[in-house]
């Protein structure tokens, strides 16, 4: 049988709609593709999202901010300035990991001589999200930064 040009670019089209649907179908079926949403509950999280930047501007217009680091051998940590009073201060810290949720950790705020320490061994290697939501003298304040564990 002799297939002509036409027939062999139907057979070619659809080979590539079944080779497409085929990638489509295994993403959303197996779970090593983990296709979640960044949080939970996207829209009620956006609608919060101006108290947020007036909180990130609090933090800015700080003379002195807290800083947060990496170090290979402790961690993260997180050191306020020797200004603040360290009972003062009241809040947490989520480390947040991008690539994967499950390793995702809330650690509250208890400041040992003005600094916290959050150990390497509860770290898997990559890139972290720090957000550091904080109160001071009643003063709501949020400081988001970027670590690498190496």
């Amino acid at each position: 049988m002799k297939i002509n040009w036409g027939t062999g670019i139907v057979i070619a089209f659809a080979l590539f709609m079944s080779f497409i649907l085929y990638f489509v179908f295994e993403v959303q079926s197996n779970s090593k593709y983990d296709n979640d949403l960044v949080v939970e509950e996207y829209y009620k999280h956006d609608s919060h999202f101006q108290e947020e930047m007036a909180r990130i501007q609090n933090a800015h217009d700080l003379q002195q901010r807290p800083s947060i680091t990496y170090t290979d051998n402790q961690g993260v940590k997180i050191v306020f300035p020797a200004g603040f009073e360290s009972d003062k201060v009241k809040g947490n810290i989520l480390l947040y990991r991008p690539s994967n949720k499950k390793f995702d950790f809330n650690t509250a705020i208890a400041l040992t001589n003005s600094s916290l320490v959050i150990p390497e061994n509860k770290l898997v290697k990559g890139r972290w999200d720090v957000n550091m939501e904080w109160q001071y003298n009643g003063k709501k304040y949020l400081t988001k930064e970027v670590i690498y564990v190496n």
